[in-house]
């Protein structure tokens, strides 16, 4: 598959005596796939996201974006035009008075033609279905509307890719599910590249692939099956497992014997009817 984003032996400290916060990250993105990268809090993943858009330059190693190095300064803008950030306080990045204002903004500042900037408006809103919104101001939404609007704004600059920075550790459970959707929506219709920093190891059960960082190294990879198998290592690096994998494992300390395929609710619910009507 193409390769749309390659991290070779990158390493990264804040201050000259403190430990690295990245230590020799390798990893690529493949075009179109959904990546969570999972980890505690300290363990690099928004180190790593912002190396990936060009915020911060490695000491050590390459980060190579849509073929672009980001420590060539002269392709800083091309990477930014091609990533776009969500972050975790939606609040933090309205700058408009109303809705429609707030997803022109970014479209203004790369200087997007008036007309494409109206079609682009129309169109992005009404992907995260809040185009009745167009004239409301921000502050006044829920807090899974406005993180909607905040990804809004980053579609209407059509990047290839999207980075959800801890992008739903504020909202409550349905205010995650609806950013989830929403963005799954555009990952399998509109074949954007998402990459999920986060901790919440319930989102991350619906990826592609998974990276599990910790101490600033990447300790294992695999699909959310792979990843799943051996709970042990997550649990180690004190991550709280999903309700369905607890729940499975508490089944089998009781007698009751599942295979190691449920990793959703809905997953072992079914395969608990499945062996409910072979007994």
């Amino acid at each position: 598959m193409e390769k749309i984003i390659e991290v070779s032996g990158v390493s990264y400290f804040y201050a000259e005596d403190d430990p690295w916060v990245l230590d020799d990250v390798t990893l690529s993105v493949n075009k179109g796939e959904w990546l969570s990268i999972i980890g505690h809090n300290g363990s690099g993943k928004s180190t790593l996201a912002k190396c990936l858009n060009g915020l911060i330059v490695p000491q050590k190693g390459s980060v190579r974006v849509g073929g672009f190095d980001t420590k060539d300064e002269t392709n800083i803008w091309e990477i930014r035009r091609l990533v776009g950030m969500v972050f975790q306080n939606p609040d933090n990045q309205f700058v408009g008075a109303t809705v429609r204002d707030d997803v022109a903004f970014g479209m203004e500042n790369h200087g997007i033609p008036r007309e494409k900037m109206i079609d682009r408006l129309a169109q992005s809103l009404r992907l995260v279905k809040m185009e009745k919104f167009a004239d409301s101001e921000p502050h006044r939404l829920s807090g899974g509307q406005k993180q909607r609007v905040a990804i809004a704004g980053i579609v209407a600059l059509q990047p290839l890719i999207v980075i959800l920075d801890e992008a739903t550790s504020m909202l409550d459970p349905e205010g995650r599910r609806e950013i989830i959707k929403t963005m799954r929506t555009l990952n399998k219709e509109h074949g954007l590249t998402v990459l999920s920093i986060t901790h919440d190891l319930e989102e991350a059960v619906n990826s592609d692939r998974i990276l599990v960082m910790n101490r600033g190294k990447v300790v294992r990879e695999g699909s959310p099956r792979e990843i799943f198998k051996t709970p042990e290592l997550l649990e180690k690096i004190g991550l709280d497992l999903p309700l369905a994998i607890k729940l499975r494992r508490l089944l089998n300390q009781r007698g009751i014997s599942l295979q190691d395929t449920a990793l959703t609710q809905e997953d072992l619910v079914n395969e608990l009817w499945t062996l409910r009507s072979t007994m």
